[in-house]
């Protein structure tokens, strides 16, 4: 069976710098993909985070470029298999430069914690109890 995947593309000042960052959190880059302005990061088999330097970012729009430490140009959510996972990664995030967002959201079924990445793009990473998810 056919598996979409998707390809986030977001906006970096420092790609070298982003690289380190997210292989820190422990996803590998994929050199196929990658350039001196562009890291493919293979976060899942079905899940990639393509960091494009500003001037590379800007060949795929017309649009201003938001500032991410400033505006909200997205929420990147992905989801744990535990909760211990989601302290895992963001204490990772956090320890590799990162910034911890908000309050941890815990919902008894469902447990959260968001981090702001090297630009500020927020990622939120979310457990939810298997058993709330099927019904």
């Amino acid at each position: 069976m056919y598996q979409q995947m998707i390809f986030v593309n977001l906006a970096v000042d420092d790609v070298d710098a982003s690289k380190k960052f997210f292989t820190e959190l422990g996803y590998t880059i994929n050199p196929q993909f990658t350039t001196d302005d562009c890291a493919c990061v293979v976060i899942s088999d079905t899940i990639i985070a393509m960091l494009l330097g500003k001037r590379r970012y800007a060949d795929f729009t017309r649009k201003e470029i938001a500032d991410p430490t400033r505006t909200s140009e997205v929420l990147l959510c992905l989801s744990a298999e535990s909760r211990e996972k989601v302290d895992e990664l963001v204490g990772k995030a956090i320890a590799a430069g990162g910034r911890a967002t908000g309050e941890p959201t815990d919902e008894g079924f469902m447990y959260g914690r968001s981090f702001d990445d090297l630009d500020g793009h927020t990622w939120e990473i979310v457990w939810m109890d298997p058993a709330a998810v099927q019904g």
